[in-house]
C-alpha cells in the first residue's frame, strides 16, 4: 500500500461544530460539568424522543438504558431506558442497530428513534457480524448462527432468513462471504478449537481445529477471514484455511478489526495466560497475502474496545494514554497520534464502562465515562471536531452503518 491519499475525507457538517455546545448534556449532582456544557432537564422516568429523524444516528449503552445521538449534532436524541447489562452493533441498514440483551438480539430503529419489540430469539447473544450485505448473529446459549439480509428490517417485523446449528452450544462467531460461504467456529461450553467452513447448501468444505479459545473475526480486502487463537490465527481464503502462529508459545489474538482497503488486520496481542487482566501494549498486524504476523509496540495499553480502521484501512487504536494511536499497516508502524482525554485505566470487570471506539466513514467517536463525554475526531486532519457532554456515564458505543 502506498501513503494514504491527503485528500480530505469529508468532515462532519459545521452544523456539529457550531452546535456542539448545545448538545443536551445534564450532568449528575456529584460530578462537575465538563467545560462548554449546558445544561438541560434530567431524563424523565418516559423515553423521550426526538421531534424528527435522527441523522446518523449513534447509539450509546449507560447503566438503565440507551442514548440515541444524532451523528451530526451530537445531540442527545432519544433516552430510552433498558434495565440491563446491554451492547449494541449496527444491524448493517442506514436506520437500525441491534441491541444485545439477556434474551436475545432486540431491533433498535434509532432513526424513528424506536426500540422495537423485535427480536432474534437467542439466550446468552453473541457477536454479531456485517458482510457482503448479510448480517449474521450467533448465539452462545444455542450456538444457533441466524443469517438474514439487513434491508429487510425495513419490512417491519423480523427478516425470515436462515439459520444453522453449530454442534454444540460456544462462545463462537460466524461470518458470511459473498460467494455463500459460512466460516463458522468449532466448540463446546468447555472447550473451542476451531473453524469450520460450509458452502452454500451448507455442505463442509474445510476445517481446522487447530485454533485454541478461538474468538473474533474480521475481513480484509479480497475477502481474506482471519479469526483468533491463543496461539496465533487461522486465515482463510481461496477456498483453503491456514494456520499463522504467534511468535510466542501463548499469544493470544481475540479482538480484530479488518478493511476492505488493507490486505492487514488489526489485532490485539497477550501473552500471560495466568493474568487476572492483562493490560497488552502490543497490537498484531496479520498481513493476509502474505500470511504473515508482526507486532507493533504502542508504548501505551488498550482494551477490546480500543481498535478501529480508517476510510483507508489505517490502524486506529484507542489507548489508555488517552490518544488515539495511527498505524501505517503496511510500515507495521504508528505515525500519528490524536489527543483526545487524560490517562485512563481498564476496569478489571469487562461490563464496567472503559473509553470506547467506533468508526464510520471519515470519523472515529470515543467516549470518555469518567467526564461523561462523546468526542468526535476526523481521521483525516487527526483533528478534534469537537465534544459533548452525556447526562450519563457511557458504556458502549456503536451507531447505524449502511
Amino acid at each position: 500500500m502506498n501513503a494514504w491519499p491527503r485528500t480530505r475525507v469529508a468532515a462532519l457538517p459545521a452544523l456539529l461544530v457550531a452546535g456542539l455546545a448545545l448538545g443536551a448534556c445534564a450532568t449528575q449532582p456529584d460530578a462537575p460539568e465538563p467545560a462548554g456544557a449546558v445544561s438541560a432537564p434530567a431524563s424523565p422516568s418516559a423515553p423521550a424522543r426526538a421531534a424528527g429523524p435522527v441523522t446518523d444516528p449513534l447509539v450509546a449503552t449507560y447503566d438503565g438504558g440507551l442514548y440515541v445521538i444524532d451523528g451530526k449534532t451530537l445531540q442527545v436524541a432519544a433516552d430510552i431506558p433498558l434495565p440491563g447489562f446491554n451492547r449494541v452493533n449496527p444491524a448493517g441498514d442506514d436506520r437500525h442497530v441491534l441491541v444485545s440483551t439477556s434474551t436475545g438480539f432486540r431491533v433498535l430503529d434509532a432513526v424513528s428513534p424506536e426500540l422495537k419489540n423485535d427480536e432474534f430469539a437467542a439466550p446468552k447473544p453473541g457477536h454479531v457480524v456485517r458482510h457482503a450485505g448479510k448480517t449474521v448473529l450467533f448465539s452462545d446459549g444455542t450456538g444457533v448462527v441466524t443469517v438474514f439480509d439487513p434491508k429487510d428490517l425495513a419490512s417491519g417485523g423480523l427478516p425470515k432468513g436462515e439459520s444453522y446449528s453449530s454442534a454444540a452450544p460456544h462462545h463462537g462467531v460466524a461470518i458470511e462471504l459473498a460467494s455463500g460461504e459460512l466460516v463458522t467456529t468449532l466448540g463446546t461450553e468447555e472447550k473451542r478449537v476451531g473453524v469450520l467452513v460450509l458452502d452454500r447448501e451448507r455442505k463442509e468444505i474445510a476445517r481446522s481445529e487447530k485454533c485454541p479459545g478461538v474468538h473474533g473475526e474480521a475481513a480484509a480486502k479480497d475477502e481474506a477471514v482471519v479469526v483468533g487463537c491463543e496461539d496465533g490465527a487461522l486465515l482463510y481464503n481461496g477456498g483453503k484455511i491456514r494456520k499463522i502462529s504467534s511468535p510466542d508459545p501463548y499469544g493470544r489474538i481475540g479482538n480484530q478489526s479488518g478493511s476492505e482497503a488493507s490486505a492487514i488486520v488489526l489485532g490485539d496481542y497477550k501473552t500471560d495466560p495466568e493474568a487476572e487482566l492483562e493490560r497488552p501494549e502490543r497490537v498484531s498486524l496479520i498481513d493476509t497475502e502474505s500470511g504473515s504476523l508482526r507486532l507493533v509496540d504502542l508504548g501505551t495499553s488498550y482494551t477490546f474496545r480500543s481498535l478501529g480502521r480508517g476510510p483507508h484501512g489505517e490502524g486506529l487504536v484507542l489507548g489508555t494514554d488517552g490518544r488515539l494511536h495511527v498505524i501505517d499497516p503496511e510500515k507495521g508502524e504508528v505515525v500519528d497520534h490524536v489527543e483526545i482525554m487524560g490517562e485512563w485505566r481498564e476496569p478489571l470487570e469487562w461490563q464496567q464502562p472503559r473509553p470506547a471506539l467506533f468508526v464510520r466513514g471519515g470519523t472515529a467517536y470515543v467516549t470518555d465515562p469518567a467526564k461523561r463525554e462523546l468526542h468526535a475526531i476526523d481521521i483525516e486532519s487527526r483533528k478534534k471536531l469537537g465534544t459533548v457532554a452525556l447526562p450519563a456515564s457511557p458504556n458502549e458505543l456503536s451507531g447505524v452503518i449502511g
